[in-house]
């Protein structure tokens, strides 16, 4: 199949030692969800084609000399060659117009801060992609007393060219670089394609291999109800079959993480490695793929059901013979398109057939095929890890949260429609394991999504609440990372409040925040300098107000 050709990326650009930053289209999506109605800041987008790689590297020096400045005091001239103290100078600035009510968090419970790295941070060929200006930007992380970084191990670049040949050789040297630094790394086992999703500014397909046998048998990857097939990650549908090469899914999971876990097997015993988050479906996270863009999907579509591949249907069909009735294993028909609206759809719109007996069946088996293929995964990745720290992601879909069928959270596997609570099962299934729930969209505030988007009916803060919930209800520990980028104070604001929940009364918190993602844009004087005063809070430690 046409592969679309590659993005340029963070690092994928040579221009001798320096790369070309740009910026992709999607900047102005990402700028109007950064839209506050309460402070009405201006997102300001200006080129910068003349030397963009000179910009590049004086962000690094500028954010190093603001860091300084916060730590010692010692602010550097405003006519230094690497410092740019006026926002002009940047390619993006988000102005704050005015000054917001804040809580004061010092002195509360310390919350490690780590940053993702750049998805293209190790290429296609498996190596570290410009280790000078990645150096200098760690640097600059470890002054502002960042805690670590994540970084996503991809099955694709590790495994590439055949079974069981493995090739750590640019992780290697990327995690030297971190652990010189002694800064922690929270590794990802990413067993999904990269390209195509909202943030994805890189290519990186599933391994050569495994496309190979995709040719000869699509069923392998999820499907929808038109036959499409999505080669983001493998259908749960074979995780128990043995056809790749007379391994199961799992079993070939399995292998790739004990060859991670035995390649840095130093880094595990000093404690450079803290945490693995173990991927476990599209863009890493435990849920269909139900919204895929590139098969047309758009915000805020319902998606569609994943169950169309002959593994699944073939499940679907024994769990219904089990239950004596062989009539209900089939997939709903009236379900609508990726882009309807519940209201529109038989199956999803109030008092519709997601609440009988019918509907009622399905969801619960196409749940149930999600808990159990994290399950699996997870006892596997226990096995590999034993007496590490392992994760895994859920997605925050919010959309449509205020209706009663919950149509997006349903086609993505979670079955939480109004008189359910389809995070409760999950968070079970995480406890068994001991792994640590990271969910996403902490920085959104419904204010603002009612503003943008007010047919969505969308509620983030309701949905982070309920898997606060269900996360503490069991003690399990929860962590967290922003759905997109987040430069501003507002949005920071709102993580803490999420991280440090004031009316809690037990006084829980989370475990440790990731911040979606190193890039140029946060090495911005301003941005970094408002970054920086969110991990000082994170950590408990006191920042003025006017700061």
């Amino acid at each position: 199949m046409p592969q679309p050709a590659p993005c340029a990326g963070f690092y994928s650009v040579p221009l001798g030692r320096l790369p070309v930053v740009s910026f992709p289209t999607s900047a102005s999506l990402r700028c109007r969800a950064l839209r506050s109605v309460e402070d009405r800041r201006s997102v300001r987008l200006r080129s910068a084609s003349a030397f963009p790689h000179l910009i590049c590297h004086r962000r690094c020096h500028s954010a190093i000399s603001i860091a300084k400045f916060n730590q010692f005091g010692d602010k550097p001239k405003g006519d230094s060659s690497f410092f740019m103290e006026n926002d002009d100078d940047d390619k993006q600035a988000i102005d704050v117009s005015q000054k917001i009510e804040e809580r004061c968090f010092a002195g509360t419970s310390y919350i490690p801060v780590y940053v993702m790295l750049p998805l293209d941070v190790i290429d296609n060929q498996g190596k570290l992609a410009y280790p000078e200006i990645l150096l200098e930007q760690l640097r600059a992380l470890k002054s502002i007393n960042v805690d670590g970084v994540m970084v996503d191990c991809w099955w694709g670049i590790v495994e590439a060219s055949a079974p069981r040949i493995y090739n750590w050789g640019g992780y290697k040297q990327l995690f030297q670089i971190v652990r010189q630094l002694k800064l922690k790394l929270q590794v990802v086992m990413s067993f999904h394609e990269c390209g195509g999703n909202v943030g994805d500014d890189v290519w990186i397909p599933l391994p050569q291999w495994v496309i190979e046998i995709g040719n000869n048998n699509p069923d392998i990857f999820f499907t929808d109800r038109e036959g499409r097939r999505n080669t983001e990650c493998l259908s749960w549908g074979i995780d128990r079959m043995r056809i790749l090469h007379g391994r199961t899914a799992v079993e070939v999971y399995f292998d790739y993480m004990r060859s991670f876990r035995v390649e840095f097997d130093e880094l595990f015993e000093d404690g450079t490695i803290s945490e693995l988050q173990i991927g476990l479906g599209p863009c890493g996270e435990l849920r269909y793929p139900s919204y895929p863009a590139k098969h047309g999907w758009r915000y805020p579509g319902i998606g569609e059901f994943q169950c169309y591949d002959a593994y699944l249907l073939k499940s679907l069909r024994d769990a219904a013979k089990a239950r004596g009735h062989p009539l209900l294993g089939k997939v709903p028909q009236n379900t609508g398109s990726y882009n309807s609206q519940p209201h529109e759809t038989g199956f999803f719109r109030d008092g519709g057939h997601y609440d009988n007996s019918y509907g009622r069946f399905f969801l619960g088996w196409y749940s149930k095929i999600l808990i159990d293929h994290g399950d699996v995964v997870l006892s596997l990745a226990k096995l590999a890890f034993e007496g590490s720290l392992i994760s895994t992601k859920i997605s925050g879909i919010h959309w449509w949260y205020k209706t009663a069928s919950h149509a997006a959270e349903l086609t993505a596997g979670f079955y939480n429609p109004c008189n359910c609570d389809g995070y409760a099962s999950i968070a079970s299934m995480l406890k068994k394991h001991d792994a640590t729930l990271n969910f996403t969209c902490v920085e959104l505030r419904t204010l603002n999504q009612q503003a943008d988007f007010p047919e969505a009916l969308a509620d983030p803060e309701g949905l982070v609440w309920q898997v606060l919930n269900a996360a503490w209800d069991v003690s399990l520990p929860m962590a967290s990372e922003n759905a997109l980028p987040c430069y501003d104070r507002d949005g920071y604001n709102k993580i803490l409040d999420n991280a440090k929940p004031l009316s809690d009364p037990d006084g829980r918190h989370l475990s440790s925040f990731t911040y979606l993602r190193l890039s140029p844009v946060l090495m911005c004087s301003h941005n970094f300098k408002e970054f920086s005063r969110f991990v000082q809070r994170m950590h408990g430690e006191w920042v003025p107000n006017s700061c």
